[in-house]
């Protein structure tokens, strides 16, 4: 599944069309944008209509017989430069990466992680404070278009600004939404609020994730930098959901959880700037 999300895409991006790889990462982030919007309801009717196997096994169908034609037949070859077998990591020296490489890796991370709990976790986080689950689906479901919404706001209006300047606009939007849902309590509006600016930030935190290293580090093997800093985060996505249920059963607090999660957001964010500011010194 891996192969199919956002990071294979922006190196395949890259690929076809280097000069405007930043627009073409917006466009397809903006198409994208809408899947939380679209299967978060669907995925919670065919569940209750067909069962949760049944489910999974619509949307394997729906990858072998959509997803993989468009891909085999849509996606133009291309015939890369003879590149080394083993790319280089960002740095002065070819053996030791940069201080803001792995800042960078770290913010991506951290992200991530967070990413990967709301993601999981959001439905039954807005049940168990006494908001019904069709609250609960729809206050995920204004995710995906505030995702789109940010995207056409970087796409008409920032995408002449850096990169890296938009990624910090991001995270700390990313960090308020994490405090907001943690302090929303039964407050339906506040909740909306936090969609709102989750959805918003992450929207924009996609496009970061494949522009900001091309910034701040050129576009030389870009697939090669895009593929080692998603490694960490990957791994941090996976444990995620995990880690968070797991501290829950062993008696963790919610509130006091989902607090943890807002601090961890912030760590994100200050990441990211010392990043970005380690890689201009």
């Amino acid at each position: 599944m891996a192969a199919t999300l956002y990071d294979p895409a922006f190196a395949t991006l890259h690929q076809l069309s280097r000069e405007h790889y930043r627009r073409s990462v917006t466009a397809l982030t903006l198409i994208a944008g809408f899947a939380s919007t679209s299967f978060w309801p669907l995925t919670s009717v065919l569940e209750a209509g067909l069962g949760w196997r049944a489910t999974f096994a619509v949307f394997a169908l729906l990858h072998l017989l959509v997803c993989l034609p468009l891909h085999w037949f849509l996606v133009p070859g291309v015939n890369p430069p003879v590149q080394p077998k083993t790319a280089e990591l960002p740095g002065n020296e070819r053996d030791r990466p940069s201080t803001s490489y792995y800042w960078l890796a770290a913010a991506f991370s951290i992200a991530m992680f967070v990413m990967a709990v709301v993601f999981a976790h959001l439905i039954e986080m807005l049940k168990a404070r006494g908001l019904s689950a069709l609250d609960a689906v729809l206050i995920g479901s204004i995710i995906g278009p505030l995702q789109v919404a940010a995207r056409i706001v970087e796409f008409n209006f920032a995408r002449h600004a850096r990169a890296t300047r938009v990624g910090i606009v991001a995270f700390g939007l990313f960090a308020v939404a994490i405090q907001v849902l943690a302090f929303a309590g039964q407050s339906f509006w506040w909740a909306v609020t936090f969609a709102i600016l989750f959805g918003a930030s992450n929207g924009i935190m996609t496009i970061v994730r494949g522009t900001a290293p091309a910034e701040l580090f050129g576009q030389q093997r870009l697939g090669s930098l895009l593929g080692r800093l998603a490694r960490p985060a990957f791994i941090a996505k996976a444990i995620a959901p995990v880690m968070f249920a797991a501290l829950l059963a062993h008696g963790l607090p919610a509130r006091l959880a989902e607090a943890g999660l807002g601090l961890v957001a912030c760590l994100g964010f200050i990441s990211f700037v010392i990043a970005v500011r380690s890689a201009k010194s």
